[in-house]
Protein backbone atom coordinates (compact mmCIF):
# COMPACT_ATOMS: atom_id res chain seq x y z
CA UNK A 1 0.00 0.00 0.00
CA UNK A 2 1.28 3.24 -0.97
CA UNK A 3 1.36 5.85 1.68
CA UNK A 4 1.52 9.46 0.62
CA UNK A 5 3.30 12.00 2.89
CA UNK A 6 2.85 15.90 2.18
CA UNK A 7 3.26 18.97 4.62
CA UNK A 8 2.20 22.34 4.63
CA UNK A 9 4.05 25.26 3.39
CA UNK A 10 6.37 26.80 6.01
CA UNK A 11 5.16 30.53 6.44
CA UNK A 12 7.79 33.16 7.93
CA UNK A 13 7.47 36.69 8.73
CA UNK A 14 6.62 39.29 6.09
CA UNK A 15 9.62 41.65 8.35
CA UNK A 16 12.38 39.48 7.24
CA UNK A 17 14.52 40.57 4.56
CA UNK A 18 16.26 37.43 4.07
CA UNK A 19 14.77 34.27 3.51
CA UNK A 20 15.26 32.75 7.10
CA UNK A 21 17.53 29.95 7.83
CA UNK A 22 14.86 28.11 9.81
CA UNK A 23 13.01 27.12 6.93
CA UNK A 24 16.33 25.10 5.89
CA UNK A 25 16.42 24.06 9.12
CA UNK A 26 13.34 22.82 8.46
CA UNK A 27 14.10 21.24 5.60
CA UNK A 28 17.28 19.50 6.93
CA UNK A 29 16.13 18.27 10.03
CA UNK A 30 12.47 16.90 8.82
CA UNK A 31 12.86 13.06 8.91
CA UNK A 32 10.04 11.10 7.04
CA UNK A 33 9.22 7.70 8.01
CA UNK A 34 11.39 4.96 7.34
CA UNK A 35 10.84 2.77 4.44
CA UNK A 36 10.74 -1.08 3.46
CA UNK A 37 10.80 -2.38 -0.17
CA UNK A 38 7.16 -3.80 0.47
CA UNK A 39 6.25 0.57 1.38
CA UNK A 40 6.71 3.89 -0.28
CA UNK A 41 6.22 7.26 0.15
CA UNK A 42 5.47 9.60 -2.42
CA UNK A 43 6.07 13.04 -1.40
CA UNK A 44 4.73 15.90 -2.45
CA UNK A 45 7.45 18.54 -4.14
CA UNK A 46 9.44 20.19 -1.51
CA UNK A 47 8.13 23.64 -1.54
CA UNK A 48 9.32 26.37 1.49
CA UNK A 49 7.32 29.74 1.63
CA UNK A 50 6.88 33.14 3.19
CA UNK A 51 4.14 34.39 1.13
CA UNK A 52 5.92 36.14 -1.43
CA UNK A 53 8.97 33.76 -1.20
CA UNK A 54 9.25 29.82 -3.03
CA UNK A 55 12.14 27.10 -2.50
CA UNK A 56 11.58 24.83 -5.10
CA UNK A 57 13.79 22.16 -3.56
CA UNK A 58 15.17 18.98 -5.23
CA UNK A 59 14.99 15.41 -3.24
CA UNK A 60 17.31 13.79 -0.72
CA UNK A 61 18.70 10.57 0.00
CA UNK A 62 17.80 11.26 4.17
CA UNK A 63 14.05 11.88 2.79
CA UNK A 64 13.59 8.16 2.63
CA UNK A 65 16.93 7.28 3.91
CA UNK A 66 16.86 8.95 7.39
CA UNK A 67 19.45 7.46 9.41
CA UNK A 68 22.04 7.68 6.51
CA UNK A 69 25.55 9.07 7.77
CA UNK A 70 27.49 12.27 6.36
CA UNK A 71 30.95 12.34 6.26
CA UNK A 72 33.04 15.89 5.96
CA UNK A 73 33.71 17.15 2.60
CA UNK A 74 37.32 16.28 1.24
CA UNK A 75 37.59 19.01 -0.56
CA UNK A 76 38.36 20.55 3.13
CA UNK A 77 41.86 19.20 2.20
CA UNK A 78 41.77 20.52 -1.64
CA UNK A 79 44.69 22.17 -2.77
CA UNK A 80 42.95 23.51 -5.47
CA UNK A 81 39.89 24.79 -3.42
CA UNK A 82 42.10 26.22 -0.65
CA UNK A 83 42.22 29.54 -2.31
CA UNK A 84 38.46 29.94 -2.39
CA UNK A 85 37.30 32.49 -0.17
CA UNK A 86 34.30 30.68 0.78
CA UNK A 87 34.50 26.59 -0.23
CA UNK A 88 31.18 24.96 0.47
CA UNK A 89 27.99 27.19 -0.58
CA UNK A 90 25.34 27.70 2.60
CA UNK A 91 22.37 26.21 2.55
CA UNK A 92 20.67 29.62 2.19
CA UNK A 93 22.46 30.08 -1.25
CA UNK A 94 19.26 30.43 -3.69
CA UNK A 95 18.73 31.24 -7.19
CA UNK A 96 15.93 33.01 -8.80
CA UNK A 97 14.27 31.98 -10.77
CA UNK A 98 12.48 35.11 -12.42
CA UNK A 99 15.99 38.16 -11.83
CA UNK A 100 13.21 40.99 -12.81
CA UNK A 101 10.37 41.52 -10.50
CA UNK A 102 8.11 44.57 -9.99
CA UNK A 103 9.25 46.60 -6.55
CA UNK A 104 6.01 45.28 -4.43
CA UNK A 105 5.70 42.27 -6.34
CA UNK A 106 6.28 38.82 -4.94
CA UNK A 107 10.05 37.82 -5.38
CA UNK A 108 8.58 34.40 -6.21
CA UNK A 109 10.22 30.39 -6.83
CA UNK A 110 13.82 30.12 -5.89
CA UNK A 111 16.35 27.10 -6.86
CA UNK A 112 19.06 25.69 -4.33
CA UNK A 113 22.73 26.99 -5.83
CA UNK A 114 25.11 24.24 -7.10
CA UNK A 115 28.04 23.54 -5.53
CA UNK A 116 30.32 21.36 -2.61
CA UNK A 117 28.52 21.14 0.60
CA UNK A 118 30.20 20.93 3.77
CA UNK A 119 28.88 17.26 4.51
CA UNK A 120 28.68 14.47 1.77
CA UNK A 121 26.87 11.08 1.98
CA UNK A 122 29.48 9.28 0.21
CA UNK A 123 32.96 7.77 1.40
CA UNK A 124 35.33 8.45 -1.83
CA UNK A 125 36.43 4.67 -1.79
CA UNK A 126 32.72 3.62 -1.42
CA UNK A 127 31.32 5.10 -4.71
CA UNK A 128 30.47 3.40 -8.11
CA UNK A 129 29.28 5.41 -10.52
CA UNK A 130 27.91 5.15 -13.83
CA UNK A 131 27.42 7.63 -16.53
CA UNK A 132 24.77 7.16 -19.64
CA UNK A 133 23.93 9.52 -23.01
CA UNK A 134 20.31 8.90 -24.57
CA UNK A 135 18.89 10.76 -27.63
CA UNK A 136 20.01 12.48 -30.39
CA UNK A 137 23.93 13.91 -30.55
CA UNK A 138 24.52 17.29 -29.31
CA UNK A 139 28.27 18.97 -28.93
CA UNK A 140 29.35 19.11 -25.66
CA UNK A 141 28.73 15.32 -24.41
CA UNK A 142 32.10 14.22 -24.68
CA UNK A 143 33.05 17.34 -22.21
CA UNK A 144 30.42 16.40 -19.95
CA UNK A 145 31.55 12.88 -19.38
CA UNK A 146 35.26 13.75 -19.25
CA UNK A 147 34.67 16.66 -16.75
CA UNK A 148 32.09 13.87 -14.37
CA UNK A 149 34.99 11.64 -14.16
CA UNK A 150 37.55 13.96 -13.81
CA UNK A 151 35.18 16.05 -11.08
CA UNK A 152 35.12 12.71 -9.17
CA UNK A 153 37.91 11.58 -9.02
CA UNK A 154 40.52 14.60 -9.02
CA UNK A 155 37.78 16.65 -6.06
CA UNK A 156 36.22 13.23 -4.46
CA UNK A 157 39.23 11.04 -5.09
CA UNK A 158 36.79 8.39 -6.48
CA UNK A 159 38.14 5.73 -8.44
CA UNK A 160 35.36 3.79 -9.30
CA UNK A 161 33.43 5.16 -12.57
CA UNK A 162 31.86 2.78 -15.57
CA UNK A 163 30.84 3.94 -18.95
CA UNK A 164 27.29 2.57 -19.62
CA UNK A 165 27.08 2.22 -23.33
CA UNK A 166 24.34 2.40 -26.21
CA UNK A 167 21.95 4.45 -24.01
CA UNK A 168 19.33 3.10 -21.44
CA UNK A 169 19.88 -0.05 -22.82
CA UNK A 170 23.13 -1.08 -22.33
CA UNK A 171 22.26 -1.16 -18.18
CA UNK A 172 20.76 -4.55 -18.81
CA UNK A 173 22.68 -5.50 -22.08
CA UNK A 174 26.16 -5.53 -19.70
CA UNK A 175 27.83 -3.07 -22.54
CA UNK A 176 29.80 -1.19 -20.13
CA UNK A 177 33.60 0.22 -19.97
CA UNK A 178 35.98 1.65 -16.69
CA UNK A 179 36.57 4.70 -16.95
CA UNK A 180 39.37 6.74 -15.85
CA UNK A 181 41.23 10.58 -16.64
CA UNK A 182 43.43 8.66 -18.17
CA UNK A 183 40.57 7.06 -20.62
CA UNK A 184 39.15 10.21 -21.38
CA UNK A 185 41.99 12.97 -21.20
CA UNK A 186 40.92 14.06 -25.23
CA UNK A 187 37.53 12.70 -25.36
CA UNK A 188 36.24 16.29 -25.40
CA UNK A 189 38.30 16.94 -28.66
CA UNK A 190 35.75 14.91 -30.72
CA UNK A 191 32.15 15.42 -31.86
CA UNK A 192 29.16 12.42 -30.49
CA UNK A 193 29.52 10.27 -27.81
CA UNK A 194 32.21 8.15 -26.37
CA UNK A 195 29.36 5.93 -24.78
CA UNK A 196 27.23 5.60 -27.81
CA UNK A 197 23.62 6.54 -27.23
CA UNK A 198 20.27 5.22 -28.84
CA UNK A 199 16.52 5.78 -28.14
CA UNK A 200 14.14 4.02 -26.42
CA UNK A 201 15.18 1.16 -24.38
CA UNK A 202 13.65 2.29 -21.08
CA UNK A 203 13.25 -0.42 -18.61
CA UNK A 204 13.08 1.00 -15.32
CA UNK A 205 13.10 -2.26 -13.52
CA UNK A 206 15.66 -3.74 -15.36
CA UNK A 207 17.45 -0.52 -15.20
CA UNK A 208 17.68 -0.82 -11.01
CA UNK A 209 18.21 -4.64 -11.15
CA UNK A 210 21.19 -3.76 -12.58
CA UNK A 211 22.69 -1.01 -10.77
CA UNK A 212 21.38 -3.00 -7.87
CA UNK A 213 23.56 -5.49 -8.98
CA UNK A 214 26.41 -4.16 -9.76
CA UNK A 215 26.79 -2.40 -6.45
CA UNK A 216 25.81 1.02 -8.35
CA UNK A 217 25.37 4.31 -6.21
CA UNK A 218 25.84 7.19 -8.52
CA UNK A 219 23.70 7.37 -11.85
CA UNK A 220 24.76 10.55 -13.74
CA UNK A 221 22.30 10.50 -17.13
CA UNK A 222 23.21 13.35 -20.01
CA UNK A 223 19.54 13.84 -22.47
CA UNK A 224 16.84 15.22 -23.11
CA UNK A 225 13.22 15.85 -22.07
CA UNK A 226 12.72 11.87 -22.70
CA UNK A 227 15.52 10.62 -21.31
CA UNK A 228 14.91 13.08 -17.92
CA UNK A 229 11.55 11.03 -17.92
CA UNK A 230 13.13 8.40 -17.19
CA UNK A 231 15.63 9.62 -14.76
CA UNK A 232 12.86 10.29 -12.78
CA UNK A 233 11.12 7.12 -13.44
CA UNK A 234 14.72 5.65 -12.02
CA UNK A 235 14.77 7.91 -9.16
CA UNK A 236 11.26 6.19 -8.10
CA UNK A 237 11.96 3.01 -7.95
CA UNK A 238 15.15 3.47 -6.58
CA UNK A 239 13.28 5.23 -3.85
CA UNK A 240 10.81 2.65 -3.48
CA UNK A 241 13.49 -0.27 -3.14
CA UNK A 242 15.16 2.28 -0.02
CA UNK A 243 18.60 1.74 -2.08
CA UNK A 244 21.14 4.38 -1.44
CA UNK A 245 21.80 5.32 -5.18
CA UNK A 246 21.69 9.08 -6.21
CA UNK A 247 20.40 9.93 -9.80
CA UNK A 248 21.26 13.14 -11.36
CA UNK A 249 20.61 14.76 -14.96
CA UNK A 250 22.42 16.59 -16.78
CA UNK A 251 20.20 18.50 -19.42
CA UNK A 252 20.71 17.94 -23.19
CA UNK A 253 18.84 18.93 -26.01
CA UNK A 254 20.28 20.82 -29.34
CA UNK A 255 16.87 22.69 -30.04
CA UNK A 256 17.15 24.26 -26.40
CA UNK A 257 13.98 23.43 -25.56
CA UNK A 258 14.03 22.40 -22.24
CA UNK A 259 12.34 24.65 -19.74
CA UNK A 260 13.46 26.59 -16.89
CA UNK A 261 17.51 26.48 -17.82
CA UNK A 262 18.75 29.61 -19.72
CA UNK A 263 20.12 27.18 -22.48
CA UNK A 264 20.91 23.78 -23.09
CA UNK A 265 24.77 22.60 -24.02
CA UNK A 266 25.89 22.25 -27.68
CA UNK A 267 23.49 25.45 -28.75
CA UNK A 268 26.24 27.86 -28.76
CA UNK A 269 28.12 25.71 -30.89
CA UNK A 270 25.38 25.21 -32.85
CA UNK A 271 23.95 28.58 -33.60
CA UNK A 272 28.36 29.46 -34.62
CA UNK A 273 28.02 26.30 -37.00
CA UNK A 274 25.17 27.08 -37.96
CA UNK A 275 26.48 30.18 -39.70
CA UNK A 276 28.87 28.54 -42.17
CA UNK A 277 25.91 26.99 -44.13
CA UNK A 278 23.82 30.33 -44.21
CA UNK A 279 27.26 32.15 -44.96
CA UNK A 280 27.59 29.30 -47.92
CA UNK A 281 23.90 29.97 -48.85
CA UNK A 282 24.71 33.74 -49.25
CA UNK A 283 27.36 33.28 -51.55
CA UNK A 284 25.76 30.88 -53.81
CA UNK A 285 22.94 33.58 -54.16
CA UNK A 286 24.52 36.03 -54.66
CA UNK A 287 26.48 34.92 -57.24
CA UNK A 288 23.28 34.17 -59.62
CA UNK A 289 20.62 36.02 -61.09
CA UNK A 290 17.30 35.73 -58.72
CA UNK A 291 18.99 33.52 -56.39
CA UNK A 292 17.01 31.59 -53.95
CA UNK A 293 18.66 29.90 -50.91
CA UNK A 294 17.18 27.93 -48.21
CA UNK A 295 18.62 26.76 -45.35
CA UNK A 296 17.00 24.03 -43.08
CA UNK A 297 18.37 24.01 -39.34
CA UNK A 298 17.46 21.92 -36.24
CA UNK A 299 14.34 22.90 -34.13
CA UNK A 300 11.66 19.97 -34.00
CA UNK A 301 8.70 22.36 -31.70
CA UNK A 302 11.33 25.61 -30.95
CA UNK A 303 12.91 28.17 -33.29
CA UNK A 304 15.64 28.80 -31.34
CA UNK A 305 18.20 27.93 -32.95
CA UNK A 306 16.88 29.11 -36.50
CA UNK A 307 15.91 32.46 -34.44
CA UNK A 308 19.45 33.19 -32.67
CA UNK A 309 21.60 31.94 -36.30
CA UNK A 310 19.10 34.48 -38.29
CA UNK A 311 20.20 37.21 -35.55
CA UNK A 312 23.60 36.31 -35.54
CA UNK A 313 23.90 36.14 -39.69
CA UNK A 314 22.47 39.65 -41.23
CA UNK A 315 22.33 38.18 -44.06
CA UNK A 316 18.77 35.98 -43.56
CA UNK A 317 16.15 37.91 -45.26
CA UNK A 318 13.18 35.44 -43.79
CA UNK A 319 13.34 32.94 -40.96
CA UNK A 320 10.49 30.30 -40.15
CA UNK A 321 10.31 28.67 -37.23
CA UNK A 322 7.30 26.32 -35.61
CA UNK A 323 6.27 28.56 -33.50
CA UNK A 324 5.07 30.98 -35.85
CA UNK A 325 2.57 29.76 -38.46
CA UNK A 326 3.25 31.52 -41.98
CA UNK A 327 1.04 31.25 -45.36
CA UNK A 328 2.10 31.91 -48.75
CA UNK A 329 -0.66 33.65 -50.70
CA UNK A 330 -2.02 37.12 -50.78
CA UNK A 331 -1.09 40.06 -49.11
CA UNK A 332 1.88 39.69 -46.06
CA UNK A 333 2.33 36.34 -47.97
CA UNK A 334 5.69 34.63 -48.44
CA UNK A 335 5.32 34.88 -52.02
CA UNK A 336 4.60 38.20 -52.24
CA UNK A 337 7.81 39.15 -49.53
CA UNK A 338 10.27 36.63 -51.80
CA UNK A 339 8.66 38.83 -55.33
CA UNK A 340 9.51 42.00 -53.66
CA UNK A 341 13.10 40.82 -52.32
CA UNK A 342 14.00 39.61 -55.20
CA UNK A 343 13.64 42.66 -56.79
CA UNK A 344 15.39 44.47 -54.49
CA UNK A 345 18.50 42.50 -53.98
CA UNK A 346 18.33 39.71 -56.88
CA UNK A 347 18.71 37.33 -54.24
CA UNK A 348 17.50 36.26 -50.62
CA UNK A 349 17.91 33.53 -47.93
CA UNK A 350 15.48 31.53 -45.72
CA UNK A 351 16.23 29.89 -42.84
CA UNK A 352 13.74 27.27 -42.15
CA UNK A 353 13.26 25.22 -38.46
CA UNK A 354 12.51 21.80 -39.26
CA UNK A 355 9.53 21.92 -37.21
CA UNK A 356 8.20 24.78 -39.69
CA UNK A 357 5.18 24.29 -41.76
CA UNK A 358 4.45 20.96 -41.28
CA UNK A 359 0.90 21.27 -41.29
CA UNK A 360 1.45 22.02 -45.16
CA UNK A 361 3.63 19.13 -45.68
CA UNK A 362 1.49 16.89 -44.06
CA UNK A 363 -1.28 17.66 -46.16
CA UNK A 364 0.31 17.54 -49.28
CA UNK A 365 1.52 14.13 -49.06
CA UNK A 366 -1.37 12.64 -46.72
CA UNK A 367 1.59 11.57 -44.21
CA UNK A 368 0.74 9.03 -41.62
CA UNK A 369 1.24 10.23 -37.15
CA UNK A 370 4.53 8.34 -37.06
CA UNK A 371 6.92 8.22 -34.07
CA UNK A 372 10.49 7.59 -33.36
CA UNK A 373 12.00 5.09 -30.41
CA UNK A 374 11.92 8.18 -28.03
CA UNK A 375 8.08 8.78 -29.04
CA UNK A 376 8.83 12.34 -31.11
CA UNK A 377 6.70 12.58 -34.01
CA UNK A 378 8.61 12.16 -37.15
CA UNK A 379 9.06 15.28 -39.28
CA UNK A 380 8.24 15.94 -42.51
CA UNK A 381 11.28 17.18 -44.66
CA UNK A 382 9.92 20.29 -44.75
CA UNK A 383 12.83 21.39 -46.17
CA UNK A 384 13.16 20.04 -50.26
CA UNK A 385 9.55 20.35 -50.05
CA UNK A 386 9.61 24.24 -49.59
CA UNK A 387 12.15 24.54 -52.54
CA UNK A 388 10.23 23.18 -54.35
CA UNK A 389 6.76 24.90 -53.61
CA UNK A 390 8.56 27.96 -54.10
CA UNK A 391 10.16 27.59 -57.63
CA UNK A 392 7.18 25.96 -58.81
CA UNK A 393 5.00 28.88 -57.58
CA UNK A 394 7.55 31.72 -59.23
CA UNK A 395 8.01 29.60 -62.45
CA UNK A 396 4.53 28.71 -63.32
CA UNK A 397 2.61 31.09 -61.67
CA UNK A 398 5.21 34.70 -62.20
CA UNK A 399 6.60 33.08 -65.32
CA UNK A 400 10.23 33.95 -63.64
CA UNK A 401 13.20 31.86 -63.63
CA UNK A 402 14.63 31.49 -59.48
CA UNK A 403 17.66 29.65 -58.85
CA UNK A 404 17.12 27.59 -55.71
CA UNK A 405 20.30 26.55 -53.25
CA UNK A 406 19.07 23.99 -50.57
CA UNK A 407 21.42 23.26 -47.62
CA UNK A 408 20.77 20.82 -44.64
CA UNK A 409 23.64 21.42 -42.00
CA UNK A 410 21.84 19.31 -39.94
CA UNK A 411 24.14 16.34 -38.95
CA UNK A 412 27.44 18.41 -39.67
CA UNK A 413 25.88 20.42 -36.86
CA UNK A 414 25.24 17.84 -34.75
CA UNK A 415 28.47 16.18 -35.00
CA UNK A 416 31.07 18.32 -34.28
CA UNK A 417 33.06 19.38 -31.08
CA UNK A 418 32.05 22.01 -28.72
CA UNK A 419 33.40 25.28 -28.64
CA UNK A 420 35.16 27.39 -26.51
CA UNK A 421 32.11 28.48 -24.42
CA UNK A 422 29.89 25.27 -24.12
CA UNK A 423 33.06 23.30 -22.78
CA UNK A 424 32.98 25.83 -20.30
CA UNK A 425 29.70 25.59 -19.75
CA UNK A 426 29.74 21.75 -20.14
CA UNK A 427 32.49 22.03 -17.34
CA UNK A 428 29.76 23.86 -14.79
CA UNK A 429 26.95 21.52 -15.43
CA UNK A 430 29.63 18.05 -14.71
CA UNK A 431 31.25 19.93 -11.45
CA UNK A 432 27.47 21.05 -10.45
CA UNK A 433 26.18 17.04 -10.85
CA UNK A 434 28.97 15.35 -9.16
CA UNK A 435 28.82 18.11 -6.18
CA UNK A 436 24.99 17.39 -6.35
CA UNK A 437 25.22 13.09 -6.04
CA UNK A 438 28.16 13.56 -3.50
CA UNK A 439 26.25 15.44 -1.18
CA UNK A 440 23.23 13.17 -1.03
CA UNK A 441 20.74 15.15 -3.47
CA UNK A 442 19.24 12.91 -6.22
CA UNK A 443 16.17 13.01 -8.39
CA UNK A 444 17.64 16.08 -9.51
CA UNK A 445 18.73 17.76 -12.73
CA UNK A 446 21.34 20.78 -13.18
CA UNK A 447 21.68 24.20 -15.16
CA UNK A 448 21.60 27.44 -15.37
CA UNK A 449 19.03 29.82 -14.09
CA UNK A 450 19.56 33.35 -14.43
CA UNK A 451 23.38 32.63 -15.41
CA UNK A 452 23.84 30.76 -12.05
CA UNK A 453 23.87 26.86 -11.40
CA UNK A 454 21.21 25.69 -9.72
CA UNK A 455 19.52 22.25 -8.74
CA UNK A 456 16.17 22.06 -10.06
CA UNK A 457 13.58 18.98 -10.07
CA UNK A 458 13.60 16.72 -12.33
CA UNK A 459 9.78 17.34 -13.07
CA UNK A 460 9.82 21.02 -13.26
CA UNK A 461 12.02 20.33 -16.74
CA UNK A 462 9.86 17.89 -18.47
CA UNK A 463 6.31 19.47 -17.15
CA UNK A 464 6.69 21.90 -20.17
CA UNK A 465 8.98 22.66 -23.52
CA UNK A 466 10.75 25.52 -23.80
CA UNK A 467 9.32 27.42 -26.97
CA UNK A 468 9.93 30.71 -28.75
CA UNK A 469 7.50 33.26 -27.30
CA UNK A 470 6.23 35.44 -30.30
CA UNK A 471 5.07 38.37 -27.69
CA UNK A 472 8.83 38.70 -26.79
CA UNK A 473 11.56 41.49 -27.71
CA UNK A 474 13.93 38.96 -29.29
CA UNK A 475 11.02 37.82 -31.79
CA UNK A 476 10.59 40.97 -32.74
CA UNK A 477 14.38 42.26 -33.00
CA UNK A 478 14.55 39.33 -35.25
CA UNK A 479 11.80 40.75 -37.23
CA UNK A 480 12.86 44.22 -37.14
CA UNK A 481 16.73 42.90 -38.41
CA UNK A 482 14.97 40.95 -41.51
CA UNK A 483 12.06 43.12 -42.43
CA UNK A 484 10.16 39.87 -42.86
CA UNK A 485 6.20 39.59 -42.82
CA UNK A 486 4.99 38.74 -39.32
CA UNK A 487 2.26 36.77 -41.06
CA UNK A 488 0.11 38.42 -38.62
CA UNK A 489 -1.96 40.06 -41.02
CA UNK A 490 -3.69 36.47 -41.80
CA UNK A 491 -5.73 34.85 -39.14
CA UNK A 492 -6.46 31.05 -38.78
CA UNK A 493 -9.23 31.05 -41.45
CA UNK A 494 -6.75 32.06 -44.31
CA UNK A 495 -3.30 29.19 -43.15
CA UNK A 496 -6.55 26.48 -43.05
CA UNK A 497 -7.94 27.56 -46.77
CA UNK A 498 -4.14 27.54 -47.74
CA UNK A 499 -4.07 23.89 -46.27
CA UNK A 500 -7.17 22.65 -47.72
CA UNK A 501 -6.09 24.33 -51.36
CA UNK A 502 -2.98 21.88 -51.33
Amino acid sequence: MEVSVSFSLCRLSKSHSQFSSDSFTFLRNWKPPSISRQNSIALTPIRVSNDDFILEDVPHLTHFLPDLPSYPNPLQKSQAYSVVKRTFVSPEDVVAENVVIQKEGPRGVHFRRTGPREKVYFKPEEVRACIVTCGGLCPGINTVIREIVFGLNNMYGVQDILGIEGGYKGFYSKNTMMLTPKVVSDIHKRGGTFLLTSRGGHDTHKIVDNIEDRGINQVYIIGGDGTHKGAALIYEEVKRRGLQVAVAGIPKTIDNDIAVIDKSFGFDTAVEEAQRAIDAAHVEVESVENGVGIVKLMGRYSGFIAMYATLASRDVDCCLIPESPFYFEGRGGLFEFIEQRLKENRHLVIVVAEGAGQEYVAAEVNAEDKKDASGNKLLLDVGPWLSDKIKDHFTMSQKMTVNMKYIDPTYMIRAIPSNASDNIYCTLLAHGAVHGAMAGYTGFTVGPVNSKQAYIPIARVTERQNTVKLTDRMWARLLASTDQPSFVASDQETVEKEIMQI
